[in-house]
């Protein structure tokens, strides 16, 4: 455990690449235990009681994002949906394939159709364009599976990794009704989640990446629908 810990923490500081053993691979499920016990001990036992004093004395905005979410539809949400969608986007890529990054791009331009259909910009076609991104995406990861590494990715690994952890980040922002720069710090633990799920999908696969998110989303909403 301790060993984990220290190239862990050795790994943040300059992140490189790994071949994620799986999930079947001997130790995967001793290490997946590991993370996860820490995960949530920074979380719930440091970041959240820290952050829960900085809200309180600032009169900061509680988040709002599944506030218009019945209680029903909550739970497979956050526990199955939102750890699945974000692991893709934000982590499934880190392996640095050519296909990978297809997806990632994919999904970026059907987001951009999906906010012209939102907005009623060009709906009809928009919605069509939509359609049609569902059939180029597999043909395109079908078709660029035997390829490798994209040139320069192992070099860029370590901004990459950071990149993508502090845009997770800042993407929850939109959580909030309004932007202040007091919330920054609140993002914090969402900082954390990158950074251990980061490793986590390197080290064993984006489902393992996956199963940490979706285990700590659901004890995490688990508490706070008990505490009201």
């Amino acid at each position: 455990m301790r060993a984990l810990f220290e190239e862990f923490a050795v790994w943040l500081a300059r992140p490189w690449m790994f071949t994620p053993s799986g999930l079947r691979a001997s130790g995967a499920g001793q290490f997946l235990r590991t993370m996860l016990a820490l995960h949530l001990v920074v979380l719930l036992l440091v970041l959240l009681p820290l952050l829960g004093l900085w809200q309180k004395a600032l009169a900061l905005p509680s988040p709002e994002a599944f506030d218009q979410v019945s209680k029903v539809m909550l739970v497979p949400f956050v526990v199955v949906v939102a750890p699945v969608a974000e692991e893709l986007a934000f982590r499934g890529w880190l392996t640095g394939r050519v296909r990978a990054l297809w997806l990632v791009l994919c999904g970026f331009v059907t987001a951009g159709f999906l906010a012209m259909v939102n907005f009623h910009v060009y709906e009809v076609q928009a919605s069509l364009a939509v359609l049609g991104m569902g059939l180029i995406a597999p043909a395109g990861w079908w078709w660029l599976r035997r390829r490798g590494v994209v040139p320069g990715f192992e070099r860029t690994f370590p901004v990459l990794v950071w990149l993508s952890i502090v845009v997770f980040g800042l993407s929850h922002l939109s959580n909030y009704p309004r932007f202040s720069w007091a919330l920054l710090p609140m993002v914090l633990p969402q900082i954390w989640t990158g950074m251990t799920l980061s490793y986590t999908r390197m080290r064993i696969g984006i489902f393992g990446s996956m199963l940490i998110h979706a285990a700590a989303n659901g004890i995490s909403v688990s508490l706070a629908l008990l505490g009201g």
